[in-house]
């Protein structure tokens, strides 16, 4: 298992070394023809950002050559807000004083052909963490409810074991995000302040029950502004670069969410600017070469038009974060939207940078045996 063998001050270290690197180190490290996951203490560090454009050129190229001009498109649909969890940065977090909302049988079939009816085949659900409430027999059931509108189910919800993975492949998911928030040990602690969450080790290890279950895809991730980007960034390539070696059959991506405004307030002690995070997308991208990159509705539109072309392979659109948002319920978000914009609107600026909106790029029956 990763927890076994991820080492936080070996990390600490490598922040500590890119922060050093000098512009002799930084021109040698580009000038290369392909990168390692060892690179990325260079092209995360600050002498590479006067190397921005560079850097950003050759994500473009690798970006093109593994993808092409085709640009992934997926939808999430929040099943419930229910969580007994309390973070200090989620809008779903149990201290919040509000009606929560968990969709019934109905509901979830309005939402899923509402999305259906808009075109999306590739849809991710998402529930807060409830296991007695919203727990694989739901989550399994709202697949099963799902399925025929959709070639593709990914699922966000608390890490399970193998056997709930199993379970949920079963009924026709496919691919999973599990998200680490943050791979530094104090702040963890601190963020999570009560519930299942807290347990560090069972969520790091979650993912490779998952991978031993057959999951298809698999995407990870750290949550921006919790902690040193650089930090936690390194610790992300060093958690992807294991899995890839172990699990080598998975498909794997990532995502860059930063810290957006929810429910109550969250004091950012760590922020991440536009440029740290084009900087890291760029760097995934030249050392990961055919990693699915994704950028959510999070970003603003103008950020998202500008780095989108850049090295990103996948991107959601028009989002909601309630459950049943898109058709009735006016339940509370577990995040801001900042690109509110239509799937048409996404469509025709994608088509504007000369990319291909692409809607299926997969379907389970691909995998029966």
């Amino acid at each position: 298992m990763f927890s076994e063998i991820f080492s936080e001050s070996d990390h600490i270290e490598k922040v500590s070394r890119s922060l050093l690197v000098t512009d002799q180190e930084i021109r040698r490290c580009l000038s290369q023809s392909s990168f390692s996951v060892h690179d990325l203490v260079y092209l995360l560090s600050p002498a590479a950002k006067p190397y921005l454009e560079q850097l950003a050129q050759r994500s473009v190229m690798i970006t093109r050559q593994r993808f092409g001009n085709v640009m992934q498109l997926f939808v999430p649909l929040y099943l419930s807000n229910e969580c007994y969890n309390q973070c200090t940065y989620c809008g779903f977090s149990m201290e919040h004083d509000y009606e929560r909302v968990t969709l019934n049988d109905e509901q979830i079939v309005k939402e899923a052909q509402y999305l259906s009816n808009k075109g999306f085949q590739h849809i991710l659900l998402l529930t807060g963490e409830s296991p007695k409430k919203v727990g694989v027999d739901y989550i399994s059931h709202a697949i099963s409810l799902i399925r025929p509108y959709f070639s593709s189910i990914g699922i966000e919800v608390q890490p399970l074991s193998l056997q709930g993975y199993t379970s949920l492949m079963e009924s026709g998911m496919d691919s999973l995000t599990l998200y680490q928030e943050t791979y530094h040990t104090e702040t963890y602690s601190k963020v999570h302040v009560s519930g299942l969450k807290r347990n560090y080790g069972n969520r790091l290890n979650a993912v490779e029950h998952a991978a031993e279950a057959g999951v298809y895809k698999i995407n990870i991730g750290a949550l921006l502004g919790l902690y040193d980007w650089r930090f936690d960034a390194l610790s992300l390539a060093s958690h992807l670069h294991y899995l890839q070696k172990k699990y080598w059959k998975v498909k794997y991506g990532v995502s860059f969410p930063r810290i957006q405004e929810m429910y109550g307030k969250f004091l950012n002690h760590y922020p991440v600017s536009d440029s740290d995070l084009v900087q890291l997308i760029c760097a995934f991208r030249c050392v990961f070469p055919d990693l699915t990159i994704t950028l959510s509705t999070r970003e603003s539109a103008e950020f998202r038009d500008q780095v989108i072309p850049l090295g990103v392979s996948m991107v959601s659109a028009e989002s909601n974060t309630s459950p049943g948002g898109y058709t009735q319920c006016d339940a509370e978000e577990q995040f801001s939207i900042h690109d509110t914009r239509s799937l048409t609107d996404i469509c025709e600026m994608l088509t504007t940078k000369q990319l291909e909106p692409m809607f299926k790029d997969w379907d389970r029956e691909y995998v029966r045996g």
